[in-house]
């Protein structure tokens, strides 16, 4: 595998997130992550470092948008990728006006790893960190 980025996963379903994570280690990523659901919970995982930020949109208690504003809020230019199955493209495009990268409806995740690749070689290649964010598998490791 070719990156392990730091990856804030903005997400309420679990079965949303393993598919996320499987995508990006079919695209040969090997990320580290940790999901969030709550603008408090985003808050206190913004302490940490991040490469880059995949949202859902909309979430019961949080959306994209709310994490764009907290992300500015405190002064972040984090790479933001929206990942939903509830967006149009006139959605889309105010989400990418109002701070996004990218989005890939999870439709079409295949192209998470291609956005995932240009948004990284926009912004530079993730460096290497130090330490790894301790999260539990969600699956076996095959």
């Amino acid at each position: 595998m070719r990156r392990a980025p730091r990856i804030l996963l903005v997400e309420d379903s679990e079965d949303d997130t393993i598919l996320i994570i499987r995508e990006l280690e079919r695209a040969g990523y090997r990320p580290a992550f940790q999901r969030v659901e709550t603008a408090a919970a985003m808050d206190a995982a913004l302490a940490e470092d991040w490469d880059v930020v995949l949202a859902d949109y909309v979430l019961p208690r949080f959306s994209a948008l709310a994490a764009l504003v907290l992300l500015k809020k405190r002064g972040l230019k984090l790479p933001f990728i929206i990942v939903s199955g509830a967006i149009s493209e006139g959605i889309a495009i105010a989400a990418m006006k109002a701070g996004a990268d990218d989005y890939v409806m999870k439709g079409n995740i295949g192209r998470l790893g291609a956005v995932l690749d240009r948004v990284v070689s926009e912004v530079g290649e993730i460096r290497p960190r130090g330490g790894q964010i301790a999260a539990k598998p969600l699956y076996p490791s095959r």
